[in-house]
């Protein structure tokens, strides 16, 4: 089977200071806190890449592996860690491997908490992955997902002056991303249907770039505090949340 990440790591790696970029990191960070068991819980970050999100929690106390594909992203996590304190860097591992197999690779342990971030939308079916992910966490543990949000994908055509495109976005579940790959979109609606068939209830979502995703290649600047307050606000209420380009999803496994 092909590798749908294969050839993304440069492009990804290269474009991680821009506004838009910042502000996911940011938002999902704040998303967790609100959900996530205290340090020094154990946390897999699926298809966790160069570790942009989870070294930022290893910095907090928690014990990460990251599991990912690419031996590029994985290498980049490498480089990032080494710029770390010795104490963060001994709490992080890196494994190659898919989510799918998630499971298997890891030898069937389990976790305080599973994040997969950025991965769905370059996947067929999400349903397979969420299956997966829910093999790693124990009753009462939580499942984090942040994805491309289907309802949305008019907005930045639209916002850009592109209205042909953004007629034809209405008609579909994905479009071509900033780094030039066509990928597929989710709802909140189908993958709550997909958290339930895999034992998981959805405990809140979140729109993550409701703003910020239409200010093109912008950089941060001096009111990036408030940018990020408007964001985290309005990416809890409607109608904001729903026109976010971004859903984060998280869910906690159902007791036995």
């Amino acid at each position: 089977m092909n590798d749908p990440f294969a050839g993304l790591a440069a492009g990804y790696n290269s474009s991680g200071g821009t506004l838009r970029r910042v502000v996911r990191h940011e938002l999902v960070d704040r998303g967790l806190t609100e959900h996530l068991p205290g340090p020094p819980a154990r946390i897999v970050d699926v298809g966790g890449g160069a570790g942009q999100q989870s070294i930022r929690l290893v910095r907090k106390g928690y014990e990460v592996t990251i599991l990912d594909p690419s031996r590029e992203m994985l290498d980049e996590a490498r480089r990032r860690l080494a710029s770390e304190d010795e104490h963060v860097r001994r709490r992080v591992r890196l494994v190659e491997g898919t989510g799918e197999l998630a499971s298997e690779v890891l030898r069937g342990e389990t976790f305080d908490a599973v994040l997969c971030h950025g991965v769905l939308m370059y996947l067929e079916d999400a349903r397979p992955m969420i299956r997966a992910l829910s093999t790693l966490v124990r009753p009462g543990d939580i499942v984090s997902v942040l994805t491309k949000n289907a309802s949305s994908l008019a907005m930045r055509p639209a916002l850009e002056a592109r209205y042909r495109d953004a007629l034809s976005a209405l008609k579909t579940d994905r479009d071509r991303g900033r780094l030039g790959v066509i990928t597929r979109g989710d709802t909140v609606e189908g993958l709550s249907e997909a958290f339930a068939e895999a034992g998981l209830t959805v405990e809140h979502w979140y729109g993550v770039r409701v703003f910020a995703d239409h200010l093109g290649d912008s950089m941060p600047g001096e009111d990036l505090p408030k940018i990020l307050e408007l964001e985290w606000v309005a990416g809890k209420r409607e109608p904001y949340r729903s026109v976010a380009r971004l859903i984060h999803v998280v869910g906690r496994k159902k007791p036995v």
